[in-house]
């Protein structure tokens, strides 16, 4: 089936000629999109409801102004896409600020570009580097970039990010085109509780139960115990008629 937008998600959600529906439906884009996903969901999986794209970047008084703008700026021409700094070096900041205004002018899609900077971006001056790892992992974002004097040390200090780039060889668009992890993304602050899109959203687990009579008899007690803390007499005696009681 060759479609796209919500109407996609309906056939593939329902069924239509030549098509049966499908257990789970996954991927990125846009509002309808994601709304139709939303919608379905329960009737079929998901994988997420993804939002805006966005990057936190974290940076010390080391980090490289020219490259943090340029990934501010990538995410920033998803229109709307958001873009935030954090760092305790206000030189830093500075520059990040300055190169930011040169090289916007050069994009193609420079108007739809500033106004996601001018919505959605922010240089924060921290107090400390701490105080960036903190902020960074309370956003959450989709993606975080760290351009500190030693990246790997920061990052054992973030618990939350969909996918971490360490140190300015490391674009977030190489993520999203080459270097192998997953393109879609939690986004909105969700990878405090979820991941991005892999195999695993296409697998399940389930579990086996086989007991002797004498694995039942050692739990029956626990069993019987709960039932009829609960109230619920059945569930009691579904033990109690194997055992014999």
């Amino acid at each position: 089936l060759r479609a796209g937008g919500a109407q996609a998600v309906a056939a593939m959600a329902y069924g239509v000629e030549n098509l049966k529906r499908v257990d789970i439906i996954v991927g990125p884009g846009n509002l309808f999109v994601a709304l139709a996903k939303e919608f379905v969901y329960g009737d079929v999986a998901i994988d997420s409801i993804a939002g805006p794209s966005e990057i936190v970047v974290v940076a010390d008084e080391n980090g490289n102004a020219e490259t943090i703008s340029a990934d501010m700026l990538a995410q920033a021409e998803h229109s709307p896409g958001s873009a935030i700094l954090l760092t305790a070096s206000k030189s830093l900041a500075d520059a990040v600020e300055s190169v930011l205004s040169r090289r916007l002018e050069a994009l193609e899609r420079a108007e739809l570009t500033r106004d996601s900077l001018e919505r959605f971006g922010a240089i924060v001056i921290t107090r400390n580097n701490e105080e960036s790892a903190e902020l960074a992992d309370e956003l959450a974002a989709e993606h975080l970039s760290i351009d500190t004097r030693d990246p790997e040390a920061t990052l054992k200090t973030i618990r939350h990010a969909g996918a971490a780039f360490l140190g300015p060889f490391s674009p977030v668009a190489a993520g999203d085109y080459a270097a192998g992890p997953s393109h879609v993304l939690p986004t909105g602050g969700t990878a405090r509780f979820a991941a991005g899109l892999s195999a695993n959203h296409f697998l399940r687990s389930g579990s086996v139960i086989a007991l002797s009579e004498a694995d039942l008899a050692e739990m029956a007690d626990d069993i019987q115990l709960l039932a009829e803390t609960e109230g619920l007499t059945a569930h009691r005696r579904s033990v109690e008629t194997r055992l014999g009681h």
